[in-house]
């Protein structure tokens, strides 16, 4: 007997299937805890720019598989095209089954509009030189293994988990005025396009964060990734919760401060119970 978790939306980006630096056994635990309605995949699922026949574990084609799986039980799939899967993009707009492949989407949440898309379109190093981005995508790759060999050697010593993908990002100011500038700028478009929500992912920042300014108001979300963060945004209750993998593990949807405002069919709603079949 499994326990899965209701969540009317999951969404998940930048998992990077077929790189070295892809958790997708960690994914595939997340993915196989949750029942959502919707499972919204916001870019860079599979690294097309990064792909290679001599490496494709069996786990990252599990992902796929339970992907497939989930849709053809009922959830909707929206893969939202991404930079590392671009190639997709000559397929947008095509529904096979209960999977769409869009470049963007708009959704009504609660009567709330929620504006999602990959991100990859703001980024001007992208946009410019191309190469130059994909360069940096196998050194970001080959700091990622590197990495995963670090950590092994600090769990067999007892010692925690380090990241020297973020550390660098944290040591370099104009990655964090990127970040920053990513963000303020999506979230200006989504005021000034009427969205109440902008989710989006590409960064590898998870965030959930609200902006105003004098035209109004926006929350801009970001799924983060499944390379370092290993983190996925949900919509239940009308609220939004970034989920992280690492600190959450297989808990209910709801947090501790949000316990006050929930009703017992509430609660007991958050969580049901699935049979193996």
């Amino acid at each position: 007997m499994k326990i899965k978790r209701k969540v009317e939306i999951a969404v998940i980006s930048d998992v990077h299937l077929g790189t070295y630096g892809c958790h997708a056994k960690e994914l595939l635990t997340y993915l196989n805890s949750i029942k959502p309605n919707k499972l919204i995949l916001n870019g860079d699922i599979i690294d097309i720019w990064q792909f290679s026949k001599r490496y494709f574990p069996k786990a990252h084609l599990k992902v796929i598989k339970k992907i497939m799986s989930m849709a053809s039980n009922g959830v909707e799939i929206i893969y939202i095209t991404g930079n590392h899967d671009e190639m997709l993009r000559k397929f947008s707009d095509t529904t096979i089954g209960n999977i769409s492949i869009v470049n963007k989407v708009v959704l009504e949440l609660d009567g709330k509009k929620a504006w999602f898309f990959h991100g990859d379109v703001f980024d001007i190093s992208i946009q410019n030189a191309k190469w130059i981005a994909k360069l940096g995508g196998y050194g970001y790759d080959l700091l990622t293994l590197v990495n995963r060999v670090v950590n092994w050697y600090l769990e067999r010593r007892g010692k925690e988990r380090y990241s020297l993908s973020k550390k660098v990002k944290n040591g370099v100011k104009g990655a964090i005025k990127y970040i920053n500038d990513y963000e303020k700028v999506i979230s200006e478009l989504a005021i000034e396009n009427g969205y109440d929500y902008v989710v989006c992912g590409h960064i590898h920042q998870p965030k959930k964060e609200y902006f105003e300014n004098k035209y109004g108001k926006t929350t801009y979300l970001n799924s983060g990734d499944w390379v370092e963060n290993l983190t996925a945004l949900e919509y239940q209750f009308k609220r939004w919760k970034i989920y992280n993998f690492n600190k959450d593990k297989l808990a209910p949807f709801i947090v501790h401060d949000e316990i006050e405002d929930m009703e017992v069919k509430d609660l007991i709603a958050a969580i049901t119970i699935v049979q193996n079949k």
